[in-house]
């Protein structure tokens, strides 16, 4: 129970080491699960294992190895980012063995069982859009399991020996997203294990499995493409007085009618109903065209604050195309990063590179908005 209980704060201390690292905020972060199966092959150390079981003046005459199983795992993870992720699981590496004939005439039968858990730092490289390569390493706390059969002249010192012990393991492999939620891994691992009779050799797995990622936002709707309208006749010159624009500002967060938790780009429910009732305003009105600009704060890079605005500003656009029936064509959508802050300088203090605190994005909450600007026209008497 000690050796267990010991082995379980090792792992938990490098999982909150892990955990624990400071990462820049990103759309890539998330849970998500998975699991693999293949084959697994074992270096069978033979003349050791034969050494140590049989009793002189016994001797083996030949080996038979069976080295190879189907393994399998089952594993959860976090990834902070496109490149870094922490992932726990289990694994079954399966059975392996051998059968001795002996001189005198006998036989010697062994067989090891391999399971455990793993934790594993993951580094991941995008090398297109859907492929990306991966790399890990971790430790692995395995449970070995032997088991030895005698016979004839054969004769076995400790038939089911067993241990329980920490090492190392690495692996290599390649990861194609069917979907942002959906992917298929290809992968090459090595597990260090020690068995039960001193044994020290490595396991490899190859396999090939599935991972799924919660929580992924789904991208806007295209818009539908409107028909060609019929041409009609020129209808009579008007006298057109353009009346001055009317803007109306959305808050991101913050406020009881906020369009988006803070660093996403998904429409809550509140948010909808606050553009529900902007789109009712409009019924009947003959506006021109409808500008929506999104803003984020100074929190985080430029090139993230402009795809995160951009976004925004697509996902208002989509849902007023989509549930208030506005043609896409009279919707204009843009991002401006933190270019056009709200709150004035030196207004919300922060340390030079210091991590973002609740006050400092509480005190940037007006900077994150959307605003929807309408241009309409009418008619003078």
């Amino acid at each position: 129970m000690k050796r267990v209980a010991k082995t379980v704060g090792t792992l938990g201390l490098v999982g909150c080491t892990v955990m624990n690292i400071p990462f820049a905020l990103a759309d890539d972060s998330g849970w998500y699960i998975g699991g693999n199966i293949g084959q697994s092959r074992a270096k069978i150390d033979d003349a050791r294992i034969t050494a140590q079981m049989l009793v002189a003046p016994t001797t083996a005459a030949s080996i038979i190895d069976d080295n190879r199983d189907t393994g399998y795992k089952l594993f959860g993870g976090y990834r902070y980012n496109k490149n870094v992720a922490v992932e726990a699981g289990y694994f079954d590496l399966g059975q392996f063995g051998f059968t001795a004939a002996t001189v005198p005439a006998g036989t010697l039968t062994g067989k090891i069982k391999l399971k455990g858990l793993n934790l594993d730092a993951v580094g991941t490289l995008p090398l297109t859009e859907k492929f990306s390569a991966l790399g890990r390493l971790g430790l692995n706390y395995a449970q070995t399991r032997d088991s030895f059969i005698g016979t004839g002249a054969a004769t076995v010192l400790n038939p089911n020996p067993s241990k329980n012990q920490i090492n190392y393991k690495l692996g290599a492999g390649l990861q194609y997203d069917f979907t942002p939620s959906l992917g298929m891994r290809v992968e090459a691992e090595r597990y260090r294990i020690n068995d039960a009779v001193g044994n020290r050799g490595d396991i490899d797995m190859y396999s090939l499995g599935l991972v799924y990622r919660f929580g992924v936002e789904k991208p806007a709707p295209a818009p539908v493409a409107e028909p060609e309208p019929v041409a009609a006749p020129a209808p009579k010159p008007v006298a057109v007085t353009p009346p001055p624009p009317r803007k109306v500002v959305f808050s991101a967060d913050s406020s009881a009618e906020s369009l988006f938790d803070f660093g996403k780009a998904i429409v809550k429910p509140s948010g909808k109903q606050a553009l529900d009732r902007f789109a009712a305003d409009l019924k009947g009105a003959n506006y021109e065209v409808i500008t929506v600009t999104g803003h984020t704060d100074r929190i985080g890079s430029q090139k993230y604050n402009q795809k995160l605005s951009e976004r925004r500003a697509e996902m208002v656009k989509a849902y007023l195309v989509e549930s208030a029936g506005i043609p896409a064509g009279k919707i204009e959508a843009k991002g401006v990063d933190g270019a056009e802050p709200v709150t004035k300088p030196g207004e919300c203090k922060s340390k030079k590179g210091a991590k973002a605190t609740k006050q400092l994005i509480a005190c940037l909450a007006p900077d994150r908005r959307v605003e929807i600007e309408v241009i309409a026209t009418r008619t003078s008497k």
